[in-house]
């Protein structure tokens, strides 16, 4: 099987690709990681010997890049003048789902992702293994476990 023109599967898949980061690390971060994704997905494109599911290839990196940006994000200096612990947001300013979205990109590395794909784009646990790299039965735990947690915090 031949592979399209890059150009192609970059228009074909870029929505998915947004709305996954978006998802996963927020819309302040989402641009900047969505760009290193398609631009580590350009570099590895020639050497791609399958054309069967371009999009879990993507996803697959989207959700590398997510991870990384999430763990950079917790190493990341905040400076003093910044950090007033009295503070805290009201209540008002989020979006009805934001908290929820906020709740789960604080779930751990897998288990955000499980979640993620298994709920924006309605992968099947199959399909979410892949994308993934694990089995279909650790994909189910961890969506299990990913929403076992959001549960608790929702009681």
């Amino acid at each position: 099987m031949s592979l399209p023109p890059f150009q192609t599967v970059l228009e074909e898949h870029r929505e998915d690709v947004l709305r996954f980061l978006t998802a996963s690390i927020g819309r302040q971060e989402a641009d900047d990681v969505f760009q290193e994704t398609f631009l580590a997905a350009l570099r590895a494109y020639p050497r791609l010997k399958r054309a069967d599911n371009l999009r879990g290839w993507l996803l697959k990196i989207a959700s590398r890049k997510a991870i990384d940006a999430h763990r950079a994000r917790k190493r990341a200096p905040v400076p003093a003048e910044h950090v007033d612990p009295g503070a805290a947001p009201p209540a008002s300013s989020a979006l009805p789902d934001e908290a929820l979205w906020e709740a789960v990109r604080a779930l751990p590395d897998r288990q955000r992702t499980a979640v993620v794909l298994r709920f924006t784009f309605d992968l099947a646990y199959r399909e979410l293994g892949d994308v993934m790299d694990s089995s279909e039965e650790a994909a189910r735990r961890n969506v299990f476990e990913g929403l076992k947690k959001l549960r608790e915090e929702y009681r």
